[in-house]
């Protein structure tokens, strides 16, 4: 059996106190570390949502927001596109406190100065027809049209 040398070098203060750190136990660190822990739910098993999102209601609020947000607004070039977040952002959070349970959304502004053209916008998405749903609110003026597109996907 080898034997460990000690060291030569006299090191103070190197024992821990009574109050430190080191006097935890195993079971008190576990204890702490899942205190932080994400809980866990059964699984509900549900395929339909509770209250299904009713386009007619979100149809409803967009027109109201963009109608509110945008009555006194000029179209200008530079300022389009915080424009078009501002009012996906408050879009967004309007249909969020609707309540569709389940539900995750997305939210597409689109902002476009009439000039004599016309404008086509497509979209593709892998659908469930019967739980997801796609909402269009519109706003027209003589110097613009503003397009929101709301999708609704069902999360199981």
């Amino acid at each position: 059996m080898a034997r460990r040398r000690t060291s030569s070098h006299d090191v103070s203060g190197s024992e821990p106190d009574d109050d430190s750190m080191l006097d935890y136990t195993r079971n008190d660190l576990l204890a702490f570390k899942n205190s932080f822990a994400r809980p866990k739910y059964a699984n509900t098993y549900r395929m339909e949502p509770y209250r299904k999102c009713e386009a007619h209601v979100v149809r409803k609020k967009v027109e109201e927001i963009l109608k509110n947000k945008l009555q006194d607004f000029k179209y200008s070039g530079p300022i389009a596109a915080s424009t078009c977040t501002d009012l996906a952002n408050n879009i967004l959070a309007a249909v969020t406190e609707l309540g569709f349970d389940r539900y995750k959304y997305i939210v597409q502004v689109f902002l476009v100065e009439k000039t004599g053209q016309s404008i086509h916008i497509a979209s593709r998405w892998v659908w469930d027809v019967a739980r997801d749903n796609w909402i269009q609110g519109q706003y027209e003026t003589e110097n613009y049209v503003i397009v929101a597109l709301i999708i609704a996907c069902y999360y199981e």
